[in-house]
């Protein structure tokens, strides 16, 4: 399958102003900074400093028979020992920074990751994503802490030696300096060309991470459907894009370096010429000569450091604009600013110890949709006019088609979305105005596919609440009914699952996440087809279950299984975002409509099912 995930739309041109959103990260570590931008500058003053030394050497010995070299020498010493202590600095400094950076942004994106809102997710692949948390933070970090600092080094000993030359000899130093004019100009070229291919290879590597990642998850599937020969041959074509614009970025780099080592060795030669003509007439020393040709070589490494930096600032750009995006992205679902107001009122220190916050309550007594319109994308609506209230202690279940709108109803009331019209009210008062945190820590949900994470059954089930004791933790399984089969594991609770618990079955797993969910005790259940995939005997057991679980509680519950949903307080008929049937079980079958005929219709199959099995384990 093909995937490629929504990219957002950058710069053409190499942002000064990312990089200095990017570079505020390295702010709070001016321990480093300091030391390396010391470095930086302590290294430049040494390494302009080297030529002159030379000039003063050569021009004593072309002047003199007889020369004390030893102070010449000290000085060549000196400078090489201050240049090592520089660079030592500068390596420490600098590994420091990059790790620390990169711990710091990736924090943070993982942190925006869990702010943001379902929706977020739907258009970006998982390993699009963990491509920004990883290649890209650690290249931001690389690039700040080595290649800024580096570029910084470069200035200084460009300016240093540029005035030093000029001192000396104006005009040969003015004649050197006539190259840098060519190399701006063809700076300018390559850049919005390094530019535009380093971010089509990073696009494709994030491409080509998703693929990896949606591979691993699917390789039952793929080896069930025999797809592996097909995945491998749209690979390829994700492969070859690849490599096709990392060769075009290599080719133009290759290009842009030598351009500079050329125009680097046309100063160098202008220097010869001209100050070799100055020597044989008398107007230049032999030491200065030696100088401007050491300088002339000399100045353009730092040049050519600067404009290496920028191509890799040029490759890095792509990444920083993918992980400034996302952190600069705003959740659509949050608490709104009086929220927020609110909440920091109560976090005072004077406020009463007994007092609850304006939008926390002890209880979840109602939960109302108020003429609530929804539509994922616009002009496509999944919800109209939609009404529904339900008080504490009542269980609403929902059936009907595929794509009628049962799921999307849960998630909004989970407030995973937000309507696009009307508004939904717990204890009378809209959802919107009440906080997010709090509202999120009363949910508890249990879905078709049970998630369990990599450690032991214990641990999984504490997940809900992390400071339940083991008591707990085993009482939540026991209400559940999945006590009896984590005994019956290899070590009981600490028992580990494997990743995605892998370890166990599909019902296991749920049973699992049935008692994660009670033991959080939350005032709000959602069940969305949770016991569609398990076998019979699993859904009697977790059937035995629920009633610990919807006691007290407001509960959704989205069944393929009628035989799930016989005893809700509610059932509601779902078509086209609309409620067609409204009643309990006995109600709907009495009124002998779309219900009715849904639910003899699935009776009859698990009826043919049943003697089909029978009769295969009679032959």
């Amino acid at each position: 399958m093909k995937n490629e995930p929504q990219e957002d739309v950058f710069s053409e041109k190499l942002d000064l102003k990312l990089w200095g959103r990017v570079f505020r990260h390295a702010l709070p570590y001016k321990r480093l900074l300091m030391p390396l931008a010391i470095a930086a500058v302590g290294i430049a003053i040494c390494d302009a400093s080297f030529a002159l030394v030379t000039r003063w050497t050569v021009d004593a010995v072309a002047q003199q028979q007889q020369v004390n070299l030893w102070p010449y020498a000290t000085v060549y010493f000196v400078l090489a020992l201050a240049l090592s202590i520089g660079v030592w600095m500068f390596i420490n400094a600098a590994g420091g920074l990059s790790n620390n950076m990169s711990h710091d942004i990736r924090q943070e994106c993982f942190k925006k990751l869990q702010e943001l809102e379902f929706a977020y997710f739907d258009h970006r692949p998982t390993g699009w994503l963990i491509s920004r948390l990883t290649s890209d933070c650690d290249k931001l970090a690389r690039i700040i802490a080595w290649g800024t600092l580096d570029v910084l080094w470069a200035v200084c000993l460009v300016f240093i030696i540029a005035v030093v030359m000029v001192v000396m000899q104006p005009l040969l130093g003015l004649l050197v300096l006539s190259v840098v004019p060519p190399l701006v100009w063809v700076s300018a070229v390559f850049q919005k060309k390094l530019l535009l291919s380093s971010r089509e290879t990073r696009k494709y590597n994030s491409m080509i991470t998703a693929s990896y990642a949606e591979e691993l998850q699917g390789l039952r599937t793929t080896k069930s459907l025999v797809r592996e020969n097909e995945n491998q041959r749209e690979f390829e074509v994700l492969s070859t894009q690849m490599y096709g614009v990392s060769i075009q970025n290599a080719l133009q780099s290759a290009v842009y370096i030598p351009i500079v080592l050329t125009l680097g060795s046309v100063a160098a030669g202008i220097a010869l010429w001209r100050g070799g003509a100055d020597v044989l007439s008398g107007s230049l020393s032999l030491g200065t000569l030696v100088a401007f040709i050491f300088y002339a070589g000399q100045f353009f490494n730092p040049i050519n450091q600067i404009a290496q930096t920028l191509v890799q600032m040029q490759g890095a750009q792509a990444a920083g604009e993918r992980v400034l995006s996302l952190l600069a992205t705003m959740p659509e679902i949050r608490d709104h600013e009086e929220v927020q107001a609110r909440l920091r009122l109560w976090d005072r220190p004077d406020r009463p110890v007994d007092v609850a916050p304006d939008g926390y309550e002890r209880e979840i007594r109602s939960v109302a949709f108020e003429h609530v319109d929804f539509s994922y994308q616009t002009g496509e609506p999944v919800l109209q006019d939609f009404n529904l209230t339900v008080e504490a202690g009542q269980t609403i279940a929902l059936v009907g088609a595929s794509g009628g709108g049962k799921s999307t109803i849960v998630n909004l009331a989970a407030r995973f979305y937000e309507p696009t019209g009307g508004r939904i009210l717990v204890n009378g008062r809209d959802l919107r105005d009440r906080s997010l945190e709090w509202y999120h820590s009363n949910l508890g949900i249990v879905l078709q596919g049970p998630h369990l994470f990599s450690g032991t059954v214990r641990e999984n089930i504490r997940y809900g609440r992390l400071d339940a004791t083991d008591a707990e933790v085993e009482a939540a399984a026991r209400s559940v009914n999945a006590d009896s089969f984590i005994r019956a594991l290899e070590k009981g609770y600490d028992t580990d699952v494997g990743e995605g618990g892998n370890r166990l079955s599909t019902g296991q797993k749920q049973l699992v996440s049935f008692a994660r969910a009670l033991l959080a005790d939350p005032r709000i259940f959602i069940m969305d087809e949770a016991t569609s995939s398990i076998d019979t005997e699993t859904e009697q057991l977790i059937q035995q279950g629920l009633k610990a679980i919807f006691e007290g509680r407001i509960s959704f519950v989205i069944a393929h299984r009628l035989s799930t949903i016989r005893g809700a307080d509610r059932i509601l008929v779902i078509e086209k975002g609309r409620i067609v049937e409204s009643g309990t079980h006995e109600e709907l079958m009495i009124a002998r409509g779309h219900y009715h005929a849904l639910y003899t219709q699935q009776f009859r199959n698990e009826q043919v099912e049943h003697m089909l099995d029978v009769g295969v384990v009679g032959s």
